[in-house]
């Protein structure tokens, strides 16, 4: 069993910085991948940025060269750079993990991008 927690998401100006942090807890090994979704209420979920175990990373064409995905995986922790924010990347943001073919979820982080 997985849990994760996130932390970090807020209110910025467009062109302004947050991080995201994500802490898996629980009875588990090693966790490959782990990531984020984001969601804006009437659209589905979409993939912003994944990290396997070795830190290959996969980003979303609208996010790419604005977010930096990393992890530590001595703190079971997934860390999201955003910068230079636009409001279109408003939306919940959703900590993600597969382990033992199982998808988890955080409970989601609102993130608002003022213009």
């Amino acid at each position: 069993q997985v849990q994760l927690v996130e932390s970090g998401g807020g209110l910025v100006q467009a062109g302004g910085s947050l991080r995201l942090s994500c802490t898996a807890s629980g009875s588990f090994g090693w966790i490959n991948n782990m990531g984020y979704y984001r969601q804006d209420p009437g659209k589905q979920r979409e993939l912003v940025a994944l990290i396997t175990g070795g830190s290959s990373t996969n980003y979303a064409d609208s996010v790419k060269g604005r977010f930096t995905i990393s992890r530590d995986n001595a703190k079971n922790t997934v860390y999201l750079q955003m910068n230079s924010l636009k409001p279109e990347d408003t939306a919940v943001y959703y900590c993600y993990a597969h382990y033992q073919r199982l998808d988890y979820w955080g409970r989601g982080t609102q993130i608002t991008v003022s213009s």
